[in-house]
């Protein structure tokens, strides 16, 4: 990855051997998914930055393309698609003997025969000797040997810092910055906020059709099976609940563990339909019956929940908060719907939403869109992203995250201008 980025970007770089990396989005987004943090650039799809521009940034300079046809992770015919673009761009520019692909039957991996193809490439273009070296059967350094710094951790160096401690002193350098945008106009501060989630004006985001898929009795209480399609053309699982006679009152309750985590007998959502209360409860994208657990176990232990969805947001230049945060702002609309389906605007509902997950995206709905909610009440949810910068022990908050947001705003901003 770091190879294909500085090929591409450095002009020192005279010859470059990118391995096992190399796909088109269309077929990594079709086969593995978004892979490691490092490989998504926010927003680059939205923009059209594919990764063969990383070949044709740098033509017409030698690059071989090195592949294993059994690359579970990096498809082989997305590999191949880049080398034909890349082929037909430095023949146009009358080099096309500077690109060329190396194909071994391997798995994911700097194996042998990809090392000779790139050494090889690497003799001819930078030495001008083009002959067919092998590898030899070598000794390998031990751990020991390739350490550069004394102990082998570049933390125990005097002066050195962490990502973490960068990150805490990058973010303190933005408070003033925040501090100065919402010294100024709300309206402007909140433009910005809707500009890094991604989050439209409620009123340009349409209405969910809705489809009824049978209902549960208990005791008085109705509760309907509802499936809500979005304008985005997403589909939330959905609970609505209906106590017997007129209700008071409608609520819209999101929680991070999905739409059941608190629709038990005798749990939260009946205590509030006792109390003459409506309620929605929906599963949000990534949550509920929407939750896509990590793929792999080595990741799964640090994102266990919906991190390839996540980058996949990442890379279209949205944020999971913002597609959450509409989808909330949507589903206003349906838990109005029982008490007075001739409304044309959905009527002021209360915002319950449980978990960082589903609490995030409520705290940006509710301080973009205050006129929507009566009331809004979180439940164990992170009051400030600067919780996790000082605590990097904080727990998994990828999904919770919105890019570039410390620059304008934190979580304690919003929470300060919600209504109720």
């Amino acid at each position: 990855t770091l190879t294909a980025y500085l090929m591409a970007l450095d002009e020192r770089v005279a010859c470059a051997a990118p391995t096992c990396y190399l796909t088109t989005f269309d077929r990594l987004l079709a086969t593995s998914g978004p892979q490691d943090a490092e490989q998504n650039l926010f927003g680059q799809l939205r923009d059209g930055l594919d990764e063969a521009d990383y070949v044709l940034m740098r033509a017409p300079k030698p690059t071989v393309l090195c592949a294993g046809t059994r690359d579970a992770t990096f498809d082989i015919t997305g590999t191949w698609d880049i080398y034909r673009e890349a082929k037909r761009v430095y023949a146009r520019q009358g080099f096309a003997e500077r690109v060329d692909l190396v194909e071994a039957d391997e798995p994911h991996g700097f194996t042998q025969p990809l090392r000779v193809g790139a050494t090889r490439w690497m003799r001819r273009w930078l030495l001008g000797v083009d002959d067919a070296i092998t590898e030899p059967e070598l000794t390998t350094f031990s751990l020991a040997e390739l350490q550069c710094t004394p102990d082998g951790q570049v933390m125990k160096l005097p002066n050195e810092k962490s990502v973490f401690q960068l990150n805490a002193e990058r973010a303190a350098e933005m408070a003033a910055v925040r501090a100065e945008l919402w010294d100024g106009p709300r309206d402007a501060a909140l433009e910005r906020v809707r500009e890094l989630a991604g989050i439209r004006r409620a009123s340009d985001i349409g209405r969910p059709n809705v489809r009824k898929h049978g209902e549960i009795r208990r005791g008085e209480l109705r509760i309907e099976r509802l499936l809500m399609e979005t304008d985005t053309g997403l589909t939330l699982p959905a609970l609505r609940f209906i106590p017997n006679g007129s209700a008071t009152r409608r609520v819209l309750y999101v929680h991070s563990d999905g739409k059941a985590a608190d629709a038990m007998p005798g749990g939260p959502i009946e205590m509030l339909t006792q109390a003459g209360a409506i309620v929605l409860a929906v599963d949000l994208s990534g949550l509920g019956e929407n939750a896509v657990r990590h793929p792999r176990h080595w990741g799964g232990q640090l994102f266990p929940w919906n991190p390839q969805e996540f980058f996949l947001a990442y890379l279209l230049g949205k944020s999971l908060v913002g597609i959450r945060a509409e989808e909330i702002l949507a589903s206003t609309h349906i838990v109005s719907d029982v008490a007075n389906s001739d409304t044309a605007q959905p009527i002021p509902v209360e915002l319950i939403a449980v978990g960082s997950a589903a609490g995030i995206p409520a705290t940006h709905a509710a301080a973009l869109e205050s006129n929507r909610f009566s009331k809004v009440a979180l439940h164990e949810s992170l009051d400030s992203w600067l919780t996790v910068i000082d605590d990097p022990t904080a727990g998994p908050q990828l999904t919770n995250t919105v890019h570039a947001a410390l620059t304008a705003y934190d979580l304690l901003d919003l929470l300060k201008i919600m209504p109720n």
